[in-house]
C-alpha cells in the first residue's frame, strides 16, 4: 500500500484525476464492506504487538517513533480516522492533537513552534488531525501570504520533516481525498441530525466554495512537500470503510518495516527466578 498510494514525487499532481471512491489495493470485490471491516479486525492484533514492541524499544533508549498526519478537506473524516486508529492501539501509547485556528499565544511564535510542543515522545504513536499544513494551505487560499513567503513555508516544512526522520520520527502523511459531492451530502446529513449540529458551522459553507482553490493549494502542498523521507499518501475517503482499512495498512507496513524488538532485560532472569522462589 505505500507504494501504491504513495504520491509522485516533484511531478505536477492533478486530483480531478484521481477517484475519490477508488479502493485501490484492496483484494477481492471492491465494494465488499464486511471483508474490509474483517481485514481490519484481523490487524489489529498485529498492530497492538508493533505498537508495544515500540514503546518497549523505547525504554532502552530507541527514539523511534510514528506520527500519522492527516489533512483533508472539511468533514473529509480526520476525526473519523482518529477514533478508527486510537480502537487498534493502546491509547496510553498515542498522543492526538487536533490543530485548529492558531491562538493568541501560538500566533507570537513562528509557524512550526505549536506542531514541535505536539510531537510524540520515543516509542509513542502520534497523531494530527490537522498539521503544520494549515499554514500553507489556508494562507494561500485566503492570500495571508504572500508567494515568497509561502515558499520559503514549503522550504521550512522539508528541512523540519527531514529533521524529524533523521531524529528517529516515521512520518504517514495522509491526504484524505473526498469528493465534492460527498462532501455536500455529509454537510446535509449534519443539518439533517440535531445530535450533530454542533459540528456543524455556517463557514463552511463559505470555504466549499473557495473548492478549486483549495484543491489548487493541495495540489501544490503535495507536490512541493512529497520527499524521500515524508512522502504524500493519497487516500481516497468517499468510502469510509475502505479509509480505515487502507489507513490501518499503512500502519501496519510502516511499522513493520521499523521491525521493533523487545529489549533484553538488564538482570539475571535465573537469580531473580531462585530469590522469588526462595521467598515464597
Amino acid at each position: 500500500m505505500r507504494e501504491l498510494l504513495r504520491v509522485p514525487r516533484g511531478v505536477r499532481i492533478d486530483l480531478t484525476s484521481y477517484d475519490t471512491r477508488a479502493t485501490p489495493g484492496r483484494p477481492g470485490d471492491p465494494r465488499d464492506k464486511a471483508a474490509a471491516l474483517a481485514a481490519v479486525a484481523a490487524s489489529a492484533e498485529r498492530l497492538a504487538g508493533l505498537q508495544e514492541r515500540l514503546y518497549a524499544a523505547s525504554t532502552a533508549g530507541d527514539r523511534r517513533r510514528v506520527l500519522l498526519v492527516l489533512q483533508g478537506m472539511d468533514t473529509s473524516g480526520k476525526g473519523g480516522t482518529v477514533k478508527h486508529v486510537i480502537r487498534l492501539f493502546n491509547p496510553a501509547g498515542c498522543r492526538i492533537r487536533a490543530f485548529k485556528t492558531p491562538t493568541a499565544e501560538e500566533r507570537k511564535h513562528p509557524f512550526l513552534w505549536r506542531i514541535r510542543r505536539a510531537l510524540p515522545e520515543p516509542g509513542e504513536i502520534g497523531i494530527f488531525d490537522r498539521s503544520h499544513y494549515e499554514d500553507v494551505l489556508i494562507a494561500r487560499v485566503h492570500e495571508l501570504a504572500g508567494h515568497r513567503e509561502l515558499g520559503h513555508r514549503y522550504e521550512q516544512i522539508n528541512r523540519f520533516e527531514q529533521e524529524l526522520a533523521d531524529d528517529g520520527v516515521t512520518l504517514v502523511k495522509v491526504f484524505l481525498h473526498l469528493g465534492h459531492d460527498e462532501q455536500r451530502d455529509r454537510l446535509l446529513a449534519r443539518l439533517d441530525n440535531p445530535d450533530k449540529h454542533w459540528k456543524f458551522n455556517t463557514g463552511d459553507l463559505e470555504e466549499r466554495a473557495l473548492w478549486p482553490d483549495y484543491r489548487a493549494a493541495y495540489e501544490l502542498a503535495l507536490r512541493r512537500c512529497s520527499t524521500e523521507a515524508a512522502p504524500w499518501y493519497l487516500v481516497p475517503a468517499d468510502r469510509k470503510w475502505y479509509r480505515n482499512w487502507a489507513i490501518g495498512t499503512l500502519l501496519l507496513e510502516h511499522l513493520e518495516a521499523l521491525a521493533p524488538a523487545y529489549p533484553p532485560g538488564g538482570f539475571d532472569v535465573e537469580k531473580c527466578r531462585r530469590r522469588l522462589l526462595e521467598g515464597a
